[in-house]
């Protein structure tokens, strides 16, 4: 079969129309798609979007069509894509010097764009939709879920690592008395955490993980693992655990995959997270084996399917505010944000709340939900 013929079977068997009526219905506008998706495979998908070659009213749900089939199964992997995770394999894509420059590659964008996408807390991380009706009320709920689980009591230290804009230590500071430091290596996001900060006894510190000193009561990471990269596992925990008071207890809040790997889809390697990987529980796992135990493991991805639309459903209401971000760029976000949505309707993907507590624990831990 040649290239077209191969989509189109792949296609129909994820009721896929071509052309067709149905919002998931795939619209070509260039017949050199085939080839490019044959060839480049999910990395073509997103490009050929990106430059007007298809158009989909409901690309979240084609695209969820698409992972339910195992769509990946079903085509040879690529030179580029065995490329990567060789590069990928044999490289630290996270030592401090990359992730530095990896991080500002994406949260660096412009806070201009995510000002307008977020909540007004600006917390760039799945919401707790439990009892939330709307993004804002579900990023407060996730920030109190997390809260309650670390046990939080006024007077307590609290380090928060990749603290984005400092949402959460702004509320932990305002709602349970404590103080904290921020650290993240993106300055677009310390210059806002400080300047919203007021009073509150916070500090936000721009920096990487691995040159952390000190001792705290409670850790949390939120949105920050999928960043430290498979070669970092140990080299984040151990620091981590350096970190902790005796009695101490952390939390780490981050996107997880179901199979592990060592690279990264390689649309959102180029174009999102450069250098990230989603760890999977198992590797969490490993990381921590005899230094901490391991108290809860809580998975809401569902969750982060809603806060994902709601993202897209803000900034579609804002792009004419923010006329520099040009027509690819923005069908290049879109498209970030919609298959993000896919991965997790389809649950290829999960959203993991893992909280740890060291071995001087003598009491049953109380989770809550």
């Amino acid at each position: 079969m040649n290239s077209k013929e191969i989509c189109l079977s792949i296609l129909d068997k994820a009721g896929i129309e071509v052309n067709g009526s149905k919002p998931w219905s795939i619209h070509v506008h260039n017949e050199k798609l085939w080839d490019r998706l044959i060839s480049q495979q999910g990395l073509g998908l997103g490009e050929s979007y990106m430059d007007g070659w298809w158009d989909c009213e409901a690309i979240d749900e084609m695209l969820t069509r698409l992972l339910e089939i195992k769509v990946t199964k079903e085509l040879k992997p690529g030179a580029s894509l065995i490329a990567h995770v060789i590069k990928s394999s044999a490289l630290n894509r996270q030592t401090k010097n990359r992730a530095a420059s990896n991080a500002k590659h994406h949260y660096n964008i412009g806070n201009d764009l995510y000002q307008r996408m977020l909540d007004p807390e600006m917390a760039y991380s799945c919401g707790y939709w439990a009892d939330a009706k709307n993004v804002k009320d579900a990023q407060l709920d996730k920030f109190d879920l997390i809260a309650q689980k670390l046990h939080l009591e006024p007077g307590m230290r609290i380090l928060d690592i990749g603290c984005g804009w400092g949402g959460f230590l702004r509320y932990a500071a305002k709602n349970y008395g404590v103080t904290g430091v921020g650290i993240s290596p993106a300055d677009n996001q310390i210059a806002i955490a400080r300047e919203r900060n007021g009073k509150l006894p916070l500090e936000y510190i721009q920096q990487d993980y691995r040159d952390l000193s000190g001792s705290f009561d409670r850790i949390v990471s939120v949105g920050m693992m999928e960043h430290v990269g498979p070669k970092n596992y140990e080299t984040f925990f151990d620091k981590c655990i350096s970190l902790l008071n005796p009695d101490g207890m952390m939390l780490h809040h981050t996107i997880a995959s179901n199979l592990t790997k060592q690279a990264t889809d390689l649309f959102f390697d180029r174009y999102i997270f450069p250098g990230g990987v989603l760890p999977s529980l198992s590797q969490i796992s490993r990381a921590v084996e005899e230094k901490v135990i391991i108290e809860d493991v809580h998975n809401f991805g569902p969750d982060y399917d809603l806060t994902l639309l709601a993202w897209h459903k803000n900034i579609n209401k804002h792009w004419k505010e923010i006329p520099q971000y040009d027509e690819r760029f923005r069908r290049m976000w879109n498209y970030y944000l919609l298959s993000s949505a896919a991965g997790f309707r389809a649950r290829h993907l999960q959203l993991l709340q893992v909280v740890f507590r060291t071995f001087s624990a003598r009491e049953t831990y109380i989770t809550t939900r």
